[in-house]
This record gives C-alpha cells, structure tokens and sequence, in this order.
C-alpha cells in the first residue's frame, strides 16, 4: 500500500488534474485514503502476529535453557559460572526476543519497500533509477564494514553484563556481612566500577554500530541532490513530466526509511547473534554425566521388567541380576578414588572405603581436606579422575542420573528453603505420603517448633527462610532428606546449627527408625560422629585415619587432637 501511493499521487499530477475534472479526483483520492486503510490495519494485524510468534518462540527457547541448565553437570556449572546463566537466561532470551520481533516486522517490511521501490521507479523514469542504484553498493559496504565488528562488541558486553550480575547477586546475598563491615561504600564503589565497564562496553558497541544510519543518510541525500538536478533537465527537456519527480521524491524517501530498517535489523541481528551463540553453547553441550536409555544400569532394568511377561532369555538374564546383587556384599564401595576440580592439583587422592548397607561412615578433617569432595562424587555431582566408586555393585557412572539422585537423602552444607509452606518444602514436589513427612518431622525434632506455629505444616516461609532461626532452617532440611525414606542419607554439617540435646535426639532417631538407610555424616565435631560405624579422617586429600572411634584415638595424632581439644583436655 505504501509503494501504491506514490504512484497514484504521480498519475493524478500527471494525467487526472491537467482533465480538472473534480469528480474523478475525488475518486483517486478517495482510493489513496483506502490504500492508507489498508496499510494501517494490516500493519496492525502483522505486528500482533509477530509479537506472538516472538513471545511463543522465546518462551520456548527460554524453557529449553532452563531445562538444560537444571541438567548441566556440576562441573559444567562451574565452567560457565551461575552469573553467567543467568544472563543468557535474562538478558540474551531478552535480545533474542526483540530481535525476533523487529526481524518478521521490518525484516519483511523493508525489502519489499526496498526492492519494490527499485522496481517501480525503474517504470517511471530508468535514467533516475540508475542513479539510486549506483549508490547502493556503497551503502551495503559500508553496512557490512561497520556491522561485521558487532559481533565481537556485543560478545563483550555480555560478558560484562554476567560480571554485573555477579556482582548484584554478590552483593544482596552477602548484605548482611557487608553491613556488619561497614563495607557498604567500598560495595558501591566496586559495584560503580563494574557498571561503569557495562555502559563503557554498550556505548562502543552503540557508537560503532550507530555509525551506519548517517552514513547511509549522506550517501542517500548526495543520491537525492543527483536526481533532483537530472530530474529537473529531464523535465526541462520534456523527457519526463513534473509528477514523475514528485514521485520519485517519495520513493527515494520510501527506500531510504527502508534502508534505515535495513540498518537497524543490522544492529539487532548482530547484538541477538551474540546472545544466540552464547545461548546455544548451553544448548548444544553435552551432557557428560548421564546415559542413553539402552544404556541403563542393571538395577533400573530390573525393576521395569515384568516378570510374567519375560521369555526364556529374559528369565535367565533376570537370575543373573539377581545374583549379582546376592554376590553384592557391600552397599557403597570407594576404589582407589582421585579428583581434581581444575584437572591439575588432586583435591582427593586414592579414597577407599567400603559400607555395608545400614551402616555409617563419618568424616572429619581440616578445612579443603576433601570431605565435601567425597560427597559431590559419591552422588555424581562430579566424575573421578581416577578409581571406581560402586553402589550395589553398579558403577555410579553406569546409572541414569535420575535413577542415581533418587537414592539419596541430603542436607549440603549451604542448604536452602524456598518461599513455599512448611509442607512444600519437606515434600518438594515428590508426592511423599503424609505420614512419612511427619515422621521425618518427629525424626528431626522438627515437630517441636512447627506444632508452635500457627498453621502448622501449613505455615509460608519467607525466602530463604529469614523468618526461622538457623536450627529450624536445619530441621527442614534434615526432614525434607529423611520424608523419602533414602537408601543412601549424606549429611554435609547438617548439625552445625543445633544444640546438643537435638544433635543427640537427631542421632537416636536415625538409629531406631532408619537403620536400613546406608549414613555418611560429614562433621567437625568429634560427637557426632564417634558412634559411626567406620571412621574417615581426611588431610589435604589423603586418607589419614580409618576405622571406630576409640581405635582412632590411640592410631591416629590429627584425630587424637581434635578429641583433645573438643573435650577441653588440651
């Protein structure tokens, strides 16, 4: 509609008004005011489908990202950075979606006003056209010069937008020490300083890339001086009418609004092109912890096969499993286990353990002596550099991730409730039998605070739990470990918050109602460890003491040390 009117305009100027007969102008111009119309309500109803598509498109990409990042492997979190995922969650979803939208809006609409004006204009007068078209070589080189730089500015400013985040998350996570410091200036002053470096990157990438627009306009308005001038000869000389030059006046206006859209689709493209890759290196990642479905372990085999549906080959396959799980003699087996997070420097070396199911193995030694590390493997956080860690004589790494996760129960170190109900949060979506949650309530000495509440299991809690105190919060997570009834309970100082009479209770309540649950309880307290049935001490990765309490007592200096201490006899 837009390219129609110019050129009704040129044949009413040319050949309607010379006739001055006003009812057939009125006619033109009424057909001029329809093709508006037209344009407007069309233009409407593209933009709301492109909108559509934007937010449906987007919304599938962003809920692809999350899944993926959920699944990315702890050693993959650690590459690409929390900070940084959050970004390409946020901001590059963000880019993409704009993007998305302008490109189906303006990247239909131009070319088309673009070409289309070409086409036209090339029927009004082919002297004129050619001097349009000898500029626009100069114009995409200067597009393209300009525009292939973007990539790299916009790459930069992504990473200086993770920084950011990094430093907001930082900050508020951390408000508490940072008040207690009185660090609050010198936080604003860092804070300053990265955001700064954010608007520096965006300025550059800005000015470099908003460089093209001026320069297509000289470049177009030298062209429009050129046509105005042959024009008027052409006029003179009669080889084109007056209307002709109105005209292509318009068109030229036409296509230079069409190649500003061209520019900015330039802009855009590059800043969601960076957004794009930084995503779909997400995307695209293997997943190098889990398995293929034909791959799955014996243990997950067995439980979906159906008995009376198995043939001959499948019954004898079946007996198989079942004596290996016979032969099996011990719950969890560590085999001479190396890790290293930066493949260098091993933060464990040559672990080995074995645990019957049922029985407990608590861990103790200094601060980066590896205890954490131990844990992180064991559940397939991580893999092993070196050495075979066994569950039920299946190679952790031979079991589908999910099927693995399940068997644990686990309270970490830096656990954490979310802005659910008391309820939600011990069940976290895993349909867990009621009675079950009350009794890993009772377990923990949970009950005792919750019944004081005045809706109970039903009580909201604040994010991260800043309406419970930090033995209330360590409760929950101890309750939402215990409510599945794990095969494996892995406590990374789950006790570290409570007093010694619920540390005690906690211990006879794990004694008389999970004694089938394999326990391994990561502690610097000597106490809470010292009725385990095996005894680990670490030191800088190695394995430096093993076996019960009172025998570690008298075989091993840095335990025997640490019970002097914590008892006051040192």
């Amino acid at each position: 509609m837009d390219l129609c009117i110019p050129w009704i305009l040129a044949y009413m100027i040319d050949n309607i008004i010379s006739k001055k007969n006003i009812k057939e102008i009125y006619l033109w111009g009424i057909l001029m005011i329809i093709c508006s119309f037209i344009g407007v309500f069309a233009n409407i109803y593209a933009n709301r489908n492109a909108s559509a598509v934007g937010r449906d498109v987007t919304n599938n990409i962003r809920n692809d990202l999350y899944k993926k990042v959920s699944m990315l492997s702890s050693s993959q979190i650690d590459y690409f950075g929390v900070n940084s995922l959050i970004s390409r969650l946020t901001t590059d979803t963000n880019n993409i979606h704009r993007t998305i939208c302008v490109m189906q809006r303006l990247g239909v609409r131009a070319p088309i006003l673009l070409i289309g004006g070409v086409i036209i204009t090339l029927t009004l007068d082919p002297v004129l056209t050619f001097i349009l078209i000898l500029i626009m070589p100069f114009i995409a080189f200067v597009i393209y010069f300009i525009s292939k730089r973007g990539v790299t500015l916009y790459m930069n400013l992504q990473k200086s937008i993770d920084n950011l985040v990094r430093v907001i998350r930082e900050n508020i996570t951390g408000v508490k020490v940072i008040k207690s410091l009185s660090k609050t200036d010198y936080e604003r002053k860092r804070f300053d300083k990265v955001n700064k470096n954010v608007i520096n990157n965006d300025t550059t990438a800005n000015i470099v890339m908003s460089l093209n627009q001026p320069i297509v306009n000289i470049l177009f308005n030298c062209g429009l001086v050129l046509v105005i001038l042959v024009g008027a000869y052409r006029v003179q000389s009669k080889a084109i009418q007056v209307g002709v030059i109105v005209a292509f006046l318009s068109y030229f206006t036409i296509i230079l609004t069409a190649m500003k859209s061209v520019t900015k689709l330039f802009i855009l493209y590059f800043k969601a092109n960076a957004s794009a890759i930084r995503i779909s290196e997400i995307l695209n990642i293997e997943d190098n912890l889990d398995i293929d479905e034909e791959d799955l372990n014996i243990q997950n085999t067995y439980k979906k096969w159906n008995k009376k549906d198995l043939d001959a080959d499948l019954i004898k396959e079946n007996q198989k499993i079942e004596n290996i799980h016979k032969e099996s003699t011990y719950h969890i087996q560590f085999k001479n286990v190396t890790f290293s997070y930066n493949k260098n420097i091993p933060v464990v070396k040559n672990i080995s353990f074995e645990l019957k199911k049922g029985e407990s193995l608590g861990i103790i030694g200094p601060i980066g002596s590896g205890k954490t590390t131990i844990m992180m493997l064991l559940m397939g956080f991580y893999k092993a550099d070196e050495g075979q860690i066994l569950i039920n004589n299946v190679d952790i790494n031979d079991i589908k991730k999910s099927e693995l996760r399940n068997m644990f129960g686990s309270v970490f170190q830096n656990d954490y409730l979310f802005s659910k109900t008391i309820y939600e949060n011990i069940d976290f979506g895993r349909d867990i039998d009621g009675e079950d949650i009350v009794r890993a309530a009772k377990a923990t000495q949970a009950m005792n605070f919750i019944n004081q509440k005045e809706a109970k299991f039903d009580e909201n809690i604040s994010q991260s739990g800043n309406n419970l105190s930090g033995g209330q919060k360590q409760r929950i997570f101890l309750s939402r470990a215990l409510a599945s009834n794990p095969e494996i309970l892995i406590l990374d100082y789950a006790c570290s918050a409570l007093d010694f009479k619920t540390d005690r209770l906690l211990r006879e309540s794990l004694k008389k109602y999970y004694k089938n649950t394999t326990k391994i309880i990561i502690e610097s307290r000597i106490n809470s460890i010292k009725n385990c049935t095996k005894i680990m001490v670490l030191d800088k990765g190695n394995v430096v003491g093993y076996g019960k309490h009172e025998d570690l007592i008298k075989s091993c200096e840095i335990y025997s040390e640490i019970n002097k201490i914590q008892n006051g006899d040192l």
